[in-house]
């Protein structure tokens, strides 16, 4: 049995890492009282909040945090008829922070995640640990045996190529959870007790060619390398699939960072996940998506994108034209999904009209 963190009493950090260079991007449709476990670690920043569910609900927010929120009038206020491509009652609602964030980087975190203990029983800055996973290289070519070479006492090993030294710089950590793990419906269902209790002091790099399940509860990007990428699809209200937001954004963009040599880590930090969803509901969101994946995986394992795509905008559009082009014919979802991709780069771009220039040569 592990338990959260005892942050009562803990001073603010003095001296926060990227201060003015991220913004934490909260979706939610509660109070968020769980800010106060984070406040020695999470308070110096600047935070977007993404009231998921009735706008009219008031969101309360403990003293001493920087925020704006925004609920549902807000982004449709703010994106107009764009407005569709972002989610409702679902947490892929989380990504309308990514697109109005003007910071470089970008965490994510859940309303039920709490402040994790290491094995000596010390509270874990769980973001200062993704924000050293991004400021150093990953090594997607060639995998280290040691994980990552770049943390202290650790190196490349006998054998490793030195010409592949120098890495890759990283765009995203993935972060991993204490207690409650992040299991689809039918496994909980089978394993409604299990727990995770195994805290593995490891980062690694995801190696090239490779997918993997991203879970968006712990998370952390650079916004400027992937963050038109970063879309969590269309689920929840009126859509015929939920709890896939996190896993079709870590598809796309892992197939983008592939083609254009950036790194994708996993490993710490991790977080205590407080409480487990509902399987039962939970299999009613997923049972879609759970035969459907069996033949979105291979989709993205041969998806090639051209050499003429030079970034993430272009990457992703042209995955958008794959997705209609390849995955309409397994429903009808895909081709209102694709259109949905564009339209979320189209919004994207207008926000970010300086980024979307230099992104399209016109900088």
């Amino acid at each position: 049995m592990v338990d959260p963190a005892n942050t009562v009493g803990l001073p603010v950090n003095p001296t926060p890492l990227l201060k003015d260079e991220l913004d934490i991007v909260i979706p939610t449709i509660r109070n968020l009282d769980f800010l106060e476990m984070w406040r020695p670690f999470l308070q110096p920043y600047h935070l977007i909040i993404v009231q998921d569910g009735d706008p009219t609900k008031k969101i309360h927010v403990p003293e001493g945090y920087d925020y704006e929120l925004y609920n549902r009038n807000d982004i449709n206020r703010v994106l107009g008829p764009k407005a569709s491509c972002i989610s409702f009652k679902d947490s892929a609602c989380r990504c309308f922070g990514y697109m109005v964030s003007k910071k470089k980087y970008i965490f994510t975190i859940d309303d039920d995640c709490f402040v994790a203990k290491d094995p000596s029983g010390k509270a874990v800055n769980a973001l200062e640990q993704h924000i050293k996973n991004l400021l150093c290289p990953s090594t997607p070519l060639f995998f280290n045996t040691l994980y990552d070479p770049y943390r202290e006492g650790a190196d490349f090993v006998r054998g490793y190529p030195f010409s592949l030294r120098e890495g890759v710089t990283t765009a995203v950590s993935h972060g991993l959870w204490l207690n409650i793990p992040d299991y689809d419906a039918p496994t909980q269902l089978v394993k409604p007790k299990e727990r995770n209790t195994r805290y593995v002091d490891a980062v690694m790099t995801i190696p090239k060619g490779t997918l993997f399940p991203m879970c968006g509860m712990n998370l952390a990007f650079d916004r400027d390398l992937i963050g038109p990428a970063m879309y969590f699809g269309l689920m929840g209200d009126g859509q015929p699939i939920g709890r896939y937001d996190d896993m079709w954004a870590g598809w796309c963009i892992k197939v983008i960072c592939d083609h254009l040599g950036l790194g994708v880590k996993t490993g710490l930090p991790y977080i205590y996940h407080s409480k487990a969803s509902n399987p039962f509901v939970n299999l009613k969101k997923e049972y879609k998506g759970i035969f459907w994946q069996e033949e979105i995986i291979p989709f993205f394992q041969n998806a090639k994108l051209s050499k003429e795509a030079t970034t993430v905008q272009q990457c992703y559009i042209e995955l958008s034209k794959m997705v209609k082009e390849k995955l309409s014919s397994l429903d009808p979802y895909f081709d209102k999904l694709a259109d949905a991709m564009v339209t979320w780069i189209e919004a994207w771009d207008e926000l970010n009209p300086t980024a979307a220039a230099a992104a399209n040569g016109k900088a």
